[in-house]
């Protein structure tokens, strides 16, 4: 989940690390630190965000133009000073990046010890280079590359390192398993990071090293192996990123500009598949296996976060649709208990950044037990695209805001077509609903353009409940996710507890916490549930809560029941959590700006978890 970035050029390495980073600080944000070969190998580090290692550098010497860098999410060791990245080896002479986590850590820094080494760190990553560094010691005409691959088939876990070396100053070896790595390529100098934000400044040229490969760059070329020792052809590509694309664009944060980009990034993912007027819905990404899925028994759905909300609404939608049973599953429960999968299941594994570490072992359990896995993800070139059999890439554009928004509504509309094209190649869905419900998708930008227009009135609730200690968000059908995401953005981002419920359950438990401090949320939007969810208002209102209702535009009921209305368009109930789902984003939102709280960097947070 840490972010890492190195240059090696003609430019100034510092500069290109330090912009690099804070593109990154959404993968971490606790420490920051900096490794330059300016005349010895130097480490520079600070706790605290990449702003606090700016100051940490102020009349330092960063004359270089080779550099690594690092900005951390804590997993071995609290956020300080010592346990910032990069590390040095104990000799001084390697220094060291790492995302991951090195799980057999402990007995290596056992064996270690035994040896005379001592470390200054709490880290995993102080034991990896040091490791690196007993092997380049004392075996025999081993080079530093040949020490790299040999301590990469010793240790257990997940990785993306990149390594300088004060004997080798004009180097860099990079090497990953299970954690991203970019090589961007451009003229005469090179690009590493964990994912393309910041290389595309400099080049649309990149290498995604895949896992078990180690990169040495040396004299103007880069050279790749794999962990046994067998040559590799790097595969250079265009990476499809815009510059203007992660930056702020004139809002006040990217968590506003990505809510107020779903109009365009839902557009985009139906762009060149969807027609609705004549009928037609073309998925490429998942044509070799689509009888496979026309045919399935079972679908198995697997991701963590926002993206299993996603797949709790898919899992309303295929099963309505397409009359196929579907489980959804926590990727990190999934994978520890020895579930049943069976030849000819089809699993989706849903990743925004498409490198969630609980998310990638799932799938690889699945293929093992002989499932189709096919992959709904955003980031192209990312582990879950190339580890699928098939997939479909939602093309919502970069994500910064480690809460997630623009993502969830991208992904349900993926899903939502995938779904669609299943059921009319079956049969399922007669074909004039089929085509009706083609151009309610279609015009699902339009309608969430017209949800955002609630901004200001819902800014004025936020005022009214942002010192809240507790909310509740109550939910049917197809709505019922809706709340479950809703109260996931809250606490994420505000700090407020917040819980999701169906809102038939609450009678059983929830409803003992209401009273007159308590808000509930009711997404109440018109649909087969209608009449059951006024029942659940009238239930809240009788115990003096307090009630935020989303309802269709046009409601005259409920607006005389409860206490404030956000008004929403109407569409078919299987794509209203596109739309309901917007005033809930803004609402999070605006209630965490007016707590002060840090609404794309939240505490203890990080975009992308490639660790588990």
């Amino acid at each position: 989940m840490c972010g890492i970035v190195a240059y090696i050029g003609h430019r100034q390495a510092s500069d290109v690390i330090i912009k690099g980073l804070k593109r990154l600080e959404y993968r971490g944000y606790d420490s920051a630190g900096i490794a330059l070969m300016n005349g010895d190998l130097n480490i520079y580090k600070k706790q605290g965000k990449v702003s606090e290692l700016e100051k940490h550098l102020e009349g330092e010497n960063l004359s270089s133009t080779i550099g690594i860098g690092h900005t951390r999410w804590a997993t071995h060791g609290e956020p300080n000073d010592v346990n910032a990245h990069p590390h040095f080896s104990e000799s001084g002479n390697l220094a060291i990046i790492h995302n991951g986590i090195i799980e057999n850590y402990s007995s290596l820094k056992e064996e270690l010890t035994n040896k005379g080494y001592t470390f200054k760190s709490e880290t995993d990553s102080e034991v990896f280079i040091n490791f690196i560094e007993d092997i380049y010691k004392n075996s025999k005409d081993v080079s530093l590359e040949e020490a790299v691959r040999l301590a990469l088939t010793k240790v257990v876990g997940a990785y993306a390192i990149v390594i300088m070396s004060k004997d080798n100053p004009e180097q860099l070896i990079a090497a990953r398993k299970g954690s991203p790595l970019v090589i961007g390529v451009g003229k005469d100098e090179f690009f590493l990071a964990s994912d393309a934000t910041p290389i595309v400044e400099y080049t649309n040229e990149v290498i995604y090293v895949n896992d078990y490969e180690i990169a040495l760059i040396k004299d103007g070329k880069v050279s790749v192996r794999d962990t046994k020792d067998v040559k590799m052809t790097p595969y250079i590509q265009k990476v499809d990123l815009e510059l203007e694309a992660i930056e702020k664009g004139g809002f006040e944060h990217f968590m506003l500009k990505e809510i107020y980009e779903q109009p365009k990034s839902i557009k985009d993912c139906f762009r060149g598949r969807l027609k609705a007027n004549d009928g037609k819905l073309v998925l490429g990404g998942i044509r070799e296996y689509s009888n496979a899925l026309i045919n399935a028994e079972r679908i198995v759905i697997v991701a963590c976060g926002t993206s299993w909300h996603a797949g709790l609404v898919a899992e309303y939608i295929f099963e309505e649709f397409c009359r196929i049973p579907v489980e959804v599953e926590y990727a990190s429960e999934f994978r520890y208990r020895n579930p049943v999968i069976k030849e000819g299941d089809i699993m989706f594994a849903i990743s925004q950044s498409g490198e969630t570490a609980d998310t990638l072992a799932a799938m690889e359990l699945a293929k093992s037990k002989g499932a189709v896995v096919l992959g709904v993800c955003n980031v192209v070139g990312s582990s879950i695209s190339r580890v699928s059999h098939e997939g479909v890439y939602t093309h919502a554009g970069p994500e910064i805001g480690v809460a997630s928004t623009k993502a969830f509504t991208a992904q349900l509309t993926v899903l939502t077509m995938i779904a669609l094209r299943v059921a009319h190649r079956k049969g399922t869905l007669a074909e004039q609903r089929y085509r009706e419900i083609l151009v309610d998708l279609e015009n699902i930008p339009n309608k969430v353009a017209k949800a955002l227009e609630t901004d200001k009135q819902v800014e004025k609730i936020a005022a009214l409940f942002k010192d809240a200690r507790n909310f509740l968000y109550l939910g049917r059908g197809y709505n019922f996710p809706v709340a479950l995401e809703g109260a996931l953005k809250l606490k994420e981002i505000s700090y407020i507890h917040a819980e999701g419920y169906p809102a038939a359950e609450m009678k059983h438990g929830p409803i003992a916490l209401i009273d007159e401090e308590m808000p509930v949320v009711f997404i109440a939007t018109r649909d087969s549930s209608y009449d059951k969810i006024v029942s659940n208002i009238q239930e809240v209102k009788a115990r003096k809560g307090k009630v935020i209702a989303i309802v269709s535009e046009g409601d005259s009921l409920i607006p005389g029941m409860v206490d404030h209305t956000i008004e929403v368009p109407g569409t078919h109930e299987a794509l209203m959590p596109m739309v309901a789902t917007i005033p809930l984003q803004l609402l999070s939102y605006h209630i965490a700006v007016m707590r002060g709280t840090n609404v794309d960097q939240p505490r203890n947070l990080a975009k992308s978890v490639t660790v588990e």
